[in-house]
C-alpha cells in the first residue's frame, strides 16, 4: 500500500500562505503596525511558534491579543477555506492508501484545523513542524515522518504547493507532486486541483501499487 502525504496550506486548505498577518493587521490600529512588523519580520515571531519554540497562546498574547483563543479559532474558521476536493478524494482513496499530513505549523493550530474540518479521521499519523520542532524543507522533518510512517521514500507520494519542499522530498526518494495554487514553474508531475490529482494517479496505476 502506498502513502500519500499531504500538505496542509495550499493543498487541503485553498490559501496556500495563510491569512493570519492580514488579519492581525485589520484588527490593530495603524498605530500598532511598526511594533508588529518587528514582532513578525525582525524577532521572527511567527516562526518560533511554528517552530514549536513558543506555543499559540503566548504568541498570540505577545502579538497583543487579548483573547487569543478566540482569535485562533475566528481566523481558522473564518479566513481559512477547505478545499472540498480533498474530502471527495480522501472519501475515494484513504481506504486504498495511508494519508499522512507534514504541515508547517503552529500545534494548536494545526490540530484545531483538523479537528474542526473533521480531517482527523484520514490520517495515519500529522507530523507537524510545531510538534517535531523542526520544518519543510529541512531534511530532518522528512525523516522524522518516515520513521513515524514505517515507510520507504519510494513508498510515499508527497504533494505540497512549495517547490523548495518538493525538492528536498526527491531528493530523498519520495514521488513529488506540486500542487499548483500560486502558478509557479516545475518541471516535475503538476496538479492543479484534486479532480487532475485523481486522473495522474489513475493514469499512473502504479503508484498506489
Amino acid at each position: 500500500m502506498k502513502t500519500i502525504v499531504f500538505d496542509m496550506y495550499g493543498v487541503i486548505l485553498k490559501e496556500s500562505k495563510g491569512n493570519f498577518i492580514p488579519y492581525t493587521f485589520r484588527h490593530f490600529d495603524v498605530c500598532e503596525h511598526g511594533r508588529l512588523i518587528k514582532l513578525l519580520k525582525e524577532d521572527q515571531l511567527f516562526t518560533k511558534a511554528g517552530n514549536g519554540e513558543i506555543g499559540s497562546e503566548e504568541f498570540m498574547t505577545l502579538l497583543g491579543y487579548e483573547n487569543p483563543s478566540y482569535h485562533m479559532k475566528n481566523y481558522i474558521e473564518n479566513y481559512l477555506t477547505l478545499d472540498e476536493g480533498f474530502v471527495n478524494f480522501a472519501g475515494k482513496y484513504a481506504d486504498r492508501c495511508d494519508f499522512v499530513l507534514l504541515s508547517n505549523d503552529i500545534s494548536e493550530w494545526s490540530a484545531y484545523i483538523t479537528k474542526y474540518y473533521k480531517l482527523d479521521k484520514y490520517f495515519k499519523c500529522k507530523i507537524v513542524s510545531g510538534d517535531v520542532k523542526c520544518r519543510k524543507p529541512e531534511k530532518k522533518i522528512f525523516t522524522i515522518a518516515l520513521e513515524r510512517m514505517g515507510k520507504l521514500p519510494q513508498e510515499c507520494i508527497f504533494i505540497d504547493n512549495s517547490v523548495a519542499n518538493l525538492e528536498t522530498s526527491a531528493e530523498m526518494g519520495f514521488l513529488p507532486i506540486l500542487f499548483n495554487r500560486d502558478n509557479v514553474a516545475y518541471s516535475g508531475v503538476t496538479v492543479n486541483n484534486f479532480d487532475e490529482l485523481e486522473k495522474v494517479i489513475n493514469e499512473q496505476r502504479d503508484l498506489l501499487i
